[in-house]
């Protein structure tokens, strides 16, 4: 497995409701979601969108771009992670956080307007770095400093 196809994760986000979410200890990882985190909108959330994956890459990317923007948790995410080179996931690929969660990438994130609370340039200027929803397969706490990898 190439360094591109592991990683860690930086921070766990949840928040009551829309964005920003803010980084937790700890989450626990369901079916449904991540425990303790909702969503503003029903078609943000649900079995396909459980998890949302965003990487430090593309918070830099941004920032270079001119958002002003502090991770973790700014863009709406749900597991902040570094060193996974998202070009090489598609659609049901599998991860493996820890020895346990795994979850299955369902679709690439598509940006919404509640992203342009954060820069009025959004979502276009999002396109290609919105980072992944996913599904979970296998249920089960999420922390930072896990890995996360190709399963």
């Amino acid at each position: 497995m190439s360094a591109s196809e592991s990683g860690i994760v930086l921070a766990v986000c949840t928040s009551a409701g829309g964005i920003p979410k803010f980084a937790v200890d700890e989450a626990r990882v369901t079916l449904l979601g991540v425990e303790g985190d909702k969503q503003r909108f029903h078609f943000h959330g649900g079995p396909n969108r459980a998890v949302c994956l965003f990487s430090i890459e593309d918070y830099r990317l941004l920032q270079k771009d001119g958002v002003k923007c502090e991770p973790p948790g700014a863009f709406g995410e749900n597991v902040l992670t570094e060193g996974l080179d998202f070009r090489r996931f598609q659609a049901d690929d599998e991860l493996t956080i820890g020895d346990e969660v795994r979850i299955a990438i369902h679709d690439i994130r598509e940006p919404c307007k509640t992203l342009k609370s954060v820069d009025a340039r959004f979502p276009n200027l999002m396109l290609g770095r919105s980072g992944f929803v996913c599904r979970v397969v296998t249920p089960g706490i999420v922390r930072a400093g896990m890995t996360i990898r190709r399963a």
